[in-house]
């Protein structure tokens, strides 16, 4: 067979069929819904890759490890180094698949279907649709093969940051942090490997519990506990999406096997789907869980307060893991979103649906971060615009500029939660950025804010980073859009890229520039649970005693007396610096684009069930009646630079301006609900408060006083008195006496000659 024909491409729409119909609408439908043919190439089975389940295996045996060290309460630093061993086997693994199998993926375009082990396999009878089959086995197309290698690799370069950083717990949770870690890293390698939908479903389920477990770490404390609750009732509503999603699917197609699924999709004609709402369901089913999931709106609460757990942990969601499963659903299940699997009627609305949903969570996103002073919330926030940012580009039409932005976004988005972390480790925990500034002149932290610098360029997409040249892929293609909608979407991204870069430079010229100024945090925070420990101590020693430096006593205050800020250890250093350099080569498939005619990224998303969605936009067309590309180019420039610099005047060249701008605007009245509804996050919590808190609270009231006083009170409490009543009625005949027996039995005989008598006058006798 010619491996050409395998390929799965997007076939171009033929002009003709819709010239006749002189529609519009149906021409923007047929450029934007309407992908031509679905022709996706069968998976070639192969047992002999057979050693890839040793990438499940390898945090699983660190599961049951260090689950066994938190049951026998060893303490020691055994967990970490059995966590960070098998995540870098793990991404050995996936580096060696990448060599040995991935050129031929990029040629033929086959998928690779690997058989581990009978699962789930039961039928009711011999037609279509009476067997379900969902065993453990492995699907590896681009995009699977592409998460493989970025998700195992950044969880170990994390994990060996938390071994240094969760130092202060080795006596207490220790094994149990790395217990969790590594079942969540194995619960994500099962959610993009798996080869069915129930084992996504089941790695799906596995990541929220495990956020669940981590986010509330630190369970004595009350915001913890109320944060891990939030994020797993947020994210079981999202899974309750998903599964009517699959249920739909198997309906509709007799398979949850990828492989199966794409061909009964490709095969269908159009006609099939017409009028079909269950088939028209799908799409919008799966974005409720990625909505859950991925922290979109109206779902993203969750997310800023998942800062509860340790700093690695928020690393490992936001960058790595869980978020970034929305959209690798979206991705996977990209077919869902065309004409040809769901009809005409619905595909233009579901895409619109998603791009609108993306775009409105990355807008306020990033408005909400512009208020917050804890810098690890500006992050959080900043995450979730991002998020918004990856949805959108599935949205508008090119799932490689979504795909493509999940991968530069993991690495700076990681170094800078990761930066957070050693200020916040080396800080007591102190979060509060105007109680710190000038760390750059503070010795053990140079590093530590340079890396921060890095990552906030990159989160404001400065010019010819990868960041900016993953989001400018999602902005071409909607700004040049022949459907109005998404190019609107498209300027209403090109301002949330202004506002990000204002709340990205806010935060680093606080941290970063000004007199050194220094506020220590509680050693038992609201965050992290850091005490001053023999590593504390150590690493503050080994880096000079930053706190006697000339830098922080010579300029504006060091609270605190008696504290010694430390700066961070080897492996944390070493962490940031390989981070730093993963962030820049992340651009290395649009830098080389130009020499090898094609982008690594977008060979990914083309060889996978997303190839429908793996354009860059059109060659040719034009913004504001310019060139597009240099059009998009200045306009992208020219945001970030405004941002940039308002940030730079307010926070930067003059420190109190900004406190004065928003001092004063709380005291305007037509003006203050802007700083305020920022800083409580438009207060979306709230509003769930009234709709949902209030009424369940009420409901629960009532409730319980119906129980208490109808179901307890009259029912169950009344049918146990009756016996009693009739007791206490008749007790005065028992009283053994005489007179009392004898006065028993004369109303005994009087009763029964009543009712003889009765009985007969009523014409019983006869």
């Amino acid at each position: 067979m010619d491996p050409s024909a395998l390929v799965p491409v997007v076939l171009a729409m033929a002009d003709g069929a819709h010239a006749a119909a002189g529609d519009g609408h149906a021409q923007h439908a047929a450029a934007y819904a309407d992908v031509g043919a679905l022709p996706y190439a069968k998976a070639g089975v192969d047992a002999g890759y057979s050693w890839l389940k040793w990438m499940l295996l390898a945090p699983l045996a660190s599961v049951v490890l260090c689950g066994a060290f938190a049951l026998l309460k060893v303490k020691g630093r055994w967990p970490a180094v059995f966590t960070v061993t098998s995540f870098a086997i793990a991404a050995a693994l996936a580096v060696h698949l990448y060599r040995e199998w991935g050129p031929g993926l990029f040629e033929t375009g086959m998928p690779l279907a690997v058989p581990l082990a009978d699962w789930i396999t039961f039928s009711w009878g011999d037609g279509p649709f009476q067997s379900f089959t969902a065993n453990f086995g492995l699907y590896v197309d681009g995009i699977t093969l592409l998460w493989m290698l970025f998700v195992t690799v950044l969880a170990t370069l994390i994990a060996l940051y938390a071994s240094e950083y969760m130092e202060s717990d080795v006596k207490a949770g220790y094994a149990r942090f790395f217990f969790a870690v590594s079942l969540f890293v194995a619960s994500m390698l099962v959610l993009v490997m798996s080869d069915n939908l129930i084992g996504l479903y089941m790695g799906w389920e596995g990541v929220g519990l495990c956020s669940y477990m981590l986010i509330g770490y630190y369970a004595k404390q009350v915001g913890a506990t109320a944060a891990a609750k939030k994020a797993f009732i947020m994210n079981r509503i999202g899974d309750l999406g998903l599964a009517l999603a699959v249920f739909l699917i198997w309906t509709n197609y007799g398979t949850v096997q990828y492989d199966g699924l794409f061909q009964a999709i490709s095969s269908t004609g159009s006609e099939a789907v017409q009028g079909s709402w269950t088939k028209a369901a799908i799409p919008f089913l799966l974005l409720l869980a990625v909505c859950g999931k991925s922290a979109q709106g109206p779902l993203f609460t969750w997310l800023p307060d998942a800062m509860w757990g340790p700093t690695p942990v928020s690393a490992l969601i936001h960058a790595a893991t869980m978020v970034t499963a929305g959209i690798y659903l979206l991705a996977r299940m990209a077919p869902f979103y065309t004409a040809q699997a769901i009809g005409a009627e619905w595909a233009e609305t579901a895409l619109l649906t998603v791009g609108w949903i993306g775009c409105a969570t990355a807008f306020i996103g990033a408005t909400i971060a512009c208020g917050q002073f804890d810098y690890k919330r500006v992050f959080a926030y900043s995450t979730i615009s991002s998020l918004g940012y990856m949805v959108m580009g599935l949205g508008v039409g090119t799932a490689f500029g979504g795909v493509y932005y999940v991968f530069t976004h993991a690495w700076f988005k990681a170094l800078l939660f990761l930066t957070a972390g050693a200020v916040m480790h080396g800080m007591a925990g102190q979060v509060d950025f105007r109680k710190l500034g000038g760390l750059m002149k503070v010795p053990g932290f140079r590093l530590t804010m340079a890396c921060m610098l890095l990552g906030c360029l990159y989160l404001a997409t400065a010019p010819f980073s990868a960041a900016a040249l993953s989001k400018d892929i999602i902005l071409y293609q909607a700004l040049t859009s022949p459907v109005e909608q998404v190019r609107w979407m498209g300027w209403l991204g090109l301002a949330t890229a202004g506002i990000t870069a204002y709340y990205a430079f806010r935060v680093w010229f606080r941290l970063a520039l000004g007199p050194v100024h220094i506020e220590p945090g509680p050693d038992q925070h609201g965050h992290d649970d850091h005490g001053h420990d023999d590593h504390g101590h150590a690493a503050h020693a080994a880096h000079g005693h930053a706190a006697h430096a000339p830098a922080a006593h010579g300029h504006g205050t060091h609270a605190g007396h008696g504290f010694h800020p430390h700066a961070p250890g080897l492996r944390i250093s070493l962490v940031l610096s390989l981070i730093a350099v993963g962030s820049v080569l992340a651009g290395l498939p649009s830098y080389l684009e130009k020499s090898n005619g094609f982008n690594w990224i977008q060979r990914f998303v083309e060889r996978s069930s997303a190839g429908i969605r793996a354009t860059a936009g059109p060659e040719h067309a034009e913004i504001l009646g310019r060139d597009a590309h240099g059009a998009l180019f200045v306009l992208a420039t020219g945001v970030v630079v405004v941002g940039f610099l308002i940030a730079w005047l307010l926070h930067a060249a003059n420190r109190g301006l900004g406190d004065r701008l928003r001092a004063s605007m709380l005291q305007t009245p037509g003006l203050k609900w802007l700083p305020l509804g920022s800083e409580h996050g438009w207060y979306v919590d709230g509003i769930y408060h009234v709709l949902f808190g209030v009424p369940a609270w009420l409901g629960a009231q009532v409730l319980a006083t119906v129980d208490r006083f109808v179901v307890d009170g009259v029912v169950v409490n009344a049918v146990g008195r009756i016996p009693g009543w009739f007791a206490r009625v008749f007790q005065p005949l028992y009283t053994g006496t005489v007179q009392g027996h004898a006065l028993s039995m004369a109303g005994g005989i009087a009763l029964i000659v009543g009712w003889v008598i009765w009985w007969w006058l009523s014409g019983g006798a006869s």
